[in-house]
C-alpha cells in the first residue's frame, strides 16, 4: 500500500504482508493530497502547497514536474489546489484544479497543460464546473469527473 500521510507530510509505503508493524517513507516534507500510478509503476504525487505534480520513478532520488510548479495561479503552467489525477497509458496526466474549476490534461513532457473540461469559471452550466474533485478517463479516452455542490 502506499499512502499520501498529509498531516506527517510525507508518502509512505506498507507492506501487505502480515506482520508488519511500520511503514516505509517513500517521499518526504510534501504536502501530498493525491497520488497514482501508472502501469510502468511510476509513482505520480500531489504537492498541494507547491501547486505541482511531479512523478517519481522507483529507486531514483529524484523527481520530475509533470504538472504545475510555477506557484499557484491559473496559468496553464499552473495549478491552484490540485485535487485528484489519473495517468494513462501514454504518461499523459489529467488533474482536476480544484480552485480553477477544471481538469487538465498534460502530456508526457509538455510545459503547459490543456483544459479539457470547464474553463469557464464556477458554476453549474454544461460548459463549467465547481471544485471538481474525482477524475478517472478510460481506455477510449472519455473523461469522467466528480465535482462538489455549489
Amino acid at each position: 500500500l502506499i499512502i499520501c500521510d498529509q498531516t506527517n507530510r510525507r508518502v509512505v509505503r506498507w507492506s501487505r504482508r502480515s506482520g508488519t508493524t511500520q511503514g516505509e517513507i517513500l517521499i518526504d516534507n510534501i504536502y501530498c493530497f493525491g497520488l497514482a500510478m501508472d502501469d510502468q509503476r511510476n509513482l505520480y504525487v500531489f504537492d498541494v502547497a507547491k501547486h505541482e505534480v511531479r512523478r517519481h520513478q522507483w529507486g531514483e532520488k529524484n523527481s520530475t514536474l509533470v504538472a504545475g510548479g510555477n506557484g499557484e495561479g491559473n496559468g496553464l503552467n499552473q495549478l491552484n489546489e490540485p485535487r485528484y489525477l489519473f495517468v494513462d497509458r501514454q504518461q499523459n496526466v489529467y488533474v482536476s484544479d480544484n480552485n480553477n474549476h477544471h481538469v487538465m490534461k498534460w502530456n508526457k513532457g509538455a510545459k503547459e497543460g490543456i483544459v479539457v473540461a470547464g474553463g469557464q469559471g464556477r458554476g453549474n452550466a454544461l460548459t463549467q464546473l465547481s471544485h471538481p474533485n474525482g477524475i478517472f478517463a478510460d481506455t477510449l479516452g472519455t473523461l469522467v469527473t466528480i465535482e462538489r455542490k455549489i
